[in-house]
């Protein structure tokens, strides 16, 4: 689908017009598992409840963060999002698109207010109840496309390198992983905080994608030590592989 550029800082096009159809198409889950489990179907349409808006959604992505409760993994996803099976239908946490109704107790946002961000789920489909808290109004000229890819992954690296890494200008940072969702933000990120040298390890065939988004050095983790090969670090991202997590430390 062909989503035109925002160009507006508070309408997107095809504002909204305030008119819920009583159903929608949507991507949705009723079991753990694989893609396999995934089914389109159509199902009563949301409305907003005190606190949230109703968005129509016009861009969306997947994130591992979307993988892991699909396929409740690990076992302790399954605490929270249900034993036998999910709670939550609709997959689909990064949102971005155009505000169809404003619920009760939300301020700051209209009806036709073209908005991003981060929703509990529910995003793969036509609409989308989102808390007004995890979202923002979309910057003018920045695209749907590209806002609806960014929440989930460019906010982990932020909090990541900003929170958690305590970054600060001048410092050397290594980011593992950097082709990935959260480490492509994060050269970005950490050039933008003021990080004097960014060294990006991944593969040989993701290198140039590296270099293009701001890394000084790349280092091919199948073929260098990348530890040993341009230490010591101010800040580096390290996996912690038991909790499927990632973060960075000083």
């Amino acid at each position: 689908m062909s989503v035109p550029p925002h160009t507006s800082p508070r309408k997107g096009p095809g504002s909204g017009t305030n008119l819920r159809p009583e159903t929608m198409t949507a991507v949705t889950a009723r079991r753990y598992g694989g893609t396999e489990v995934l089914a389109i179907e159509s199902v009563p349409t949301p409305t907003a409840a005190p606190g949230e808006l109703l968005v129509r959604v016009l861009a969306s992505s997947a994130n591992a963060l979307d993988w892991h409760l699909l396929s409740g993994t690990p076992l302790m996803v399954r605490l929270i999002m249900g034993l036998r099976a999910p709670k939550r239908l609709i997959p689909g946490a990064d949102v971005a698109g155009i505000v169809e109704a404003v619920g009760e107790d939300v301020k700051g946002f209209s009806v036709g207010d073209a908005i991003f961000g981060e929703s509990g789920g529910g995003a793969f489909a036509d609409y989308a109840a989102v808390d007004a808290t995890m979202v923002a109004v979309l910057p003018a000229g920045v695209d749907f496309e590209a806002a609806g890819a960014t929440p989930v992954a460019g906010l982990t690296a932020l909090q990541a390198l900003r929170t958690h890494g305590k970054l600060k200008s001048g410092d050397r940072v290594l980011i593992n992983g950097a082709a990935g969702g959260v480490g492509s933000f994060a050269i970005e990120l950490a050039r933008v905080l003021g990080a004097s040298d960014i060294t990006a390890v991944c593969s040989a065939g993701n290198a140039a994608q590296a270099r293009a988004l701001g890394a000084t050095r790349v280092v091919d983790y199948a073929k260098e030590d990348f530890i040993a090969a341009g230490g010591p670090y101010d800040v580096a991202r390290v996996l912690v592989r038991s909790a499927t997590r990632c973060g960075f430390v000083r």
